[in-house]
């Protein structure tokens, strides 16, 4: 059964704080203007909601760990502290944070429901998709790009985003190679908000399809920063941000996985395979709650798709069939579901459908 669309949902402030009291308050005032608060007890639980969300508070006991997180900057961003109870200067602490407003309790008490009584818009609106394999060799990147390729088809602003450096490259999966524009090792010391028009412009892309790869140098190290930044930069300028994922989980990856709105895991239908991917699906739900399952054949030992999404405990987002014509495009440099046809372009056509509300044509 095909997976329910996602709807557009309208998200709340987030507050970041450990301190009990400062909580407590804050609720009220939210209540007091009919809001209410996503709650994040310091900046690495509140990194993946810190880029849509349309109001940020941090409480001063957590401002130093912010600071040194190196959340991306942003607007609407205030930081909350006490009269009295902290040694460090809220507006130096402010200004490191890259926060427009220090709000001090209690006299900040009516300014603060003021801005709760606000319906601020979301400042992402591009949805987040994950993918990974269940073991190597499952077919994720060409699921990623054939995802990609199929949401550009539809109309929609699209980035690819290669996450695993030694996939080999994507820019290799779509015939990229060879496109001018930056690839992860110019981006890797990206630390804060990225301007999401020059990303777009910087990188390579054809039409309305954007891709981040790794070049064929040194390989760098990715760091949780860089890949804040280019999601939140994607969501910006574009209506899906496709993120193909390394099946060992880095702390970029997390990222990655923290702020995807979906993530597909892509098993082939045998049972040494299954196995493997029960580990990565357990390590995939911890940081990302709606995970569904691609089975891709053929079935040696005639394993059942069903079968298969009852052992692992997941939803059935859909199942693929041997595609022989699929692997001679590839190695042509010929980009995954291009053409329209076949049985990867009627499930991407249909996922990204379900994700988005687009809907793309099939080739006659």
């Amino acid at each position: 059964m095909p997976l329910p669309s996602m709807p557009a949902a309208r998200r709340l402030p987030l507050l970041v704080t450990a301190d009990s009291d400062l909580l407590e308050d804050l609720l009220r005032l939210a209540a007091a203007g009919g809001s209410e608060l996503e709650v994040a007890p310091d900046p690495s639980a509140a990194r993946s909601r810190y880029p849509g969300a349309p109001l940020i508070l941090i409480g001063m006991d957590q401002a130093g760990d912010a600071v040194r997180s190196a959340l991306p900057r942003r607007p609407r961003v205030v930081l909350v502290a006490r009269s009295s109870g902290y040694p460090e200067d809220p507006w130096q602490t402010a200004e490191a944070l890259g926060a427009e407003h220090v709000a001090m309790l209690p006299a900040a008490e009516g300014w603060l429901v003021e801005r709760f009584a606000e319906r601020l818009p979301s400042l992402g609106r591009g949805r987040v998709l994950g993918v990974v394999g269940g073991r190597g060799g499952a077919g994720a990147s060409v699921l990623a790009s054939g995802l990609a390729v199929t949401a550009k088809r539809a109309g929609l602003r699209t980035l690819l985003v290669d996450a695993d450096p030694l996939g080999g490259g994507l820019d290799l999966v779509l015939g990229w190679e060879d496109l001018d524009g930056l690839r992860w090792p110019a981006l890797s010391q990206a630390d804060g908000r990225i301007d999401a028009t020059a990303l777009v412009g910087a990188l390579p892309n054809r039409g309305g399809l954007v891709v981040l790869s790794w070049d064929r140098g040194e390989m760098v190290g990715l760091p949780p920063q860089a890949m804040a930044a280019t999601v939140d930069a994607g969501r910006r300028a574009c209506d899906l941000v496709v993120v193909d994922l390394p099946r060992q989980f880095d702390d970029a990856a997390v990222v990655a996985l923290q702020a995807a709105d979906r993530v597909y895991l892509v098993v082939p239908a045998e049972l040494r395979a299954t196995a493997a991917a029960s580990r990565i699906a357990a390590l995939t739900r911890l940081h990302c709650a709606d995970v569904a399952l691609i089975v891709r054949g053929p079935t040696p030992g005639r394993l059942r798709a069903r079968d298969i999404a009852d052992s692992l405990h997941m939803p059935l987002a859909g199942t693929l069939r041997p595609e022989p014509a699929l692997c001679r495009s590839l190695e042509q440099g010929v980009a995954p579901t291009s053409k329209g046809r076949g049985p990867l372009a009627a499930l991407c056509q249909r996922l990204v459908a379900e994700l988005t509300g687009t809907s793309v044509e099939a080739a006659a």
